[in-house]
């Protein structure tokens, strides 16, 4: 049963619709969807929030160079990232598109109440910006390369002058510092926190929040020869889906604020800095957590298009199978940092990890259960230390170790909890060896059977939001209601009963088996 106190409230960043989804926009996505089904499992009230950024210079001149206008080109390439949705089996309760009318309505109301407070003032700006970026940089965090400035990002950065309505930026540096202080787990992880705080330190510029020399975005009100900076256009449609500028609907008193913001570690300063201070100077609440996750590397080499290097998330699908994609990214790299994706890798950790832990664990344990036990749970005799010790480890110990890791974005050791115990599980049935046990005591055997079967609903259970396809079919397989596959069940009470009917088992993560090994084994 959920309870209404407690609420969790996950976004993504909106992604930008000048090209394909691919590994980095799935792996921020995929990220969240974990968090997402894991706080439903745990008994919240969740909304899980992705999207599309659909304004902005880099759009407009995307749809001149595709002979579209911009409103059809949106239209295609948002729903790419629609499709990948379906393609990665994401749970997300809304897909917001920064041009629908909600969020016009929404990014409208807030500048209107950032004017009415006098933080907007208009003016003529000069300035360095990158277009690929949408961002503005000063002098001094450019770089000289062949005769182009060039940001930190990496993008060339041209010199623009126009009038331009500013956000009195320079005037939040105390209290946003103040705000960091009292808030020590607003950004993470700490390296990143690091990083903006000594960007705040450093001196904060007024703003430049609004264009004139393109029509593709929310125009200002009442001065519609502007169009809103993206980023306060695109930063906004996090309360656009909970009913701003109604604060008091439903969503916006349940979900507000947000308890964690996910995005890239490029596009942290946008969501530590302005945002929050944005959200202060209009009187909402800034997001609990803003998370900057690392980059992916494709066999040690930036993803980049001319290397043909990019990876689409249809690609990891295909090869390693969904929920297969879906374990290896956050597993593989300490979340955070940056990765390198290698076949080499996806495979041996697919194998180790999947096919003979957790696959090759519920797969032995059932087939000996159904030839041995009647093809039905066996009735346990009394538990040795051995069993209780595994037992606790899955009825009790995991569930709590998993929530802390994951309430701190540390999903690489929430995995590590999770494959202690089936790694333990495979320990004690190497220990207790049930084969030997079925010819010298057969009701000994039972009881260890019993043990396992109880391990693998346990994890079953909490595999849910990392694996929801194959997990489902674990838990299928040991017979557990679609009712009691919540949290709730993780406990000795609501353990396997004893002559409940099981079926053969089937395989749940075949081993990949590549090209030289299947020509070895025909040969």
């Amino acid at each position: 049963m959920t309870d209404n106190n407690k609420n969790y409230y996950v976004t993504t960043p909106i992604y930008y619709v000048n090209d394909k989804p691919h590994l980095g926009h799935a792996y921020t996505t995929i990220a969240c969807d974990v968090l997402a089904r894991f706080k439903r499992l745990d008994g919240y009230n969740v909304k899980f929030l992705t999207g599309t950024d659909e304004h902005g210079l880099k759009v407009h001149q995307a749809a001149a160079k595709a002979g579209v206008d911009p409103q059809s080109f949106t239209d295609k390439v948002s729903q790419n990232f629609r499709d990948l949705v379906g393609v990665m089996n994401f749970s997300n309760d809304d897909f917001i598109r920064t041009t629908e009318d909600r969020h016009k309505k929404a990014a409208q109301a807030l500048w209107t109440k950032l004017v009415e407070k006098g933080d907007i003032y208009l003016d003529k700006y000069s300035g360095w910006y990158a277009v690929r970026d949408e961002a503005y940089y000063g002098e001094d965090e450019l770089q000289d390369v062949d005769g182009k400035k060039i940001a930190p990002s990496g993008a060339e950065c041209e010199w623009v002058e126009e009038e331009s309505y500013f956000f009195k930026l320079s005037e939040w540096q105390d209290r946003l510092l103040e705000f960091y202080e009292a808030n020590p787990d607003f950004i993470m992880p700490d390296a990143r926190r690091n990083e903006v705080v000594s960007f705040v330190k450093g001196g904060l510029r007024d703003l430049s929040i609004s264009r004139t020399n393109f029509d593709w975005g929310v125009p200002v009100p009442g001065d519609e020869k502007h169009v809103m900076y993206v980023w306060i256009d695109a930063l906004t449609n996090y309360i656009t889906a909970i009913g701003y500028p109604d604060v008091d609907a439903a969503d916006f008193r349940a979900y507000w604020p947000a308890d964690l913001h996910m995005v890239g570690k490029d596009i942290l300063r946008f969501h530590a800095v302005y945002w929050p201070v944005f959200l202060m100077a209009a009187d909402l609440a800034p997001p609990k957590r803003v998370f900057a996750h690392g980059w992916w590397t494709i066999e040690g080499q930036k993803m980049s298009k001319s290397l043909g290097n990019v990876i689409a998330p249809q690609d990891l699908v295909d090869r390693y199978g969904l929920d297969q994609s879906r374990y290896f990214v956050l597993r593989e790299v300490p979340f955070g940092n940056d990765g390198n994706f290698s076949h080499e890798n996806a495979v041996n950790r697919i194998n180790s990890d999947l096919a003979n832990g957790l696959g090759n664990l519920s797969q032995r344990t059932l087939s000996m259960i159904y030839k041995n036990c009647d093809e039905q749970f066996p009735q346990p005799n009394e538990f040795t230390e051995d069993d209780k010790m595994v037992l606790d480890m899955a009825q009790d110990q995991m569930i709590s170790k998993v929530r802390t890791e994951l309430d701190k974005q540390r999903f690489h050791k929430a995995i590590e909890e999770i494959m202690l115990v089936a790694n333990e599980a495979n320990a004690y049935i190497d220990r207790q060896a049930p084969w030997t046990l079925k010819k010298e005591d057969p009701e000994r055997m039972k009881t260890v059977l019993y043990v396992l079967a109880e391990c693998i609903r346990c994890l079953g259970i909490i595999m849910q939001p990392l694996t929801p396809s194959c997990a489902a079919k674990m838990l299928d397989q040991v017979k557990v209601a679609e009712g009691e596959r919540s949290f709730a069940y993780l406990s000795a009470e609501h353990a396997l009963k004893a002559g409940t009917k099981i079926e053969k088992p089937e395989g749940i993560f075949p081993r990949i088996v590549e090209e030289e090994e299947k020509a070895q084994a025909a040969g």
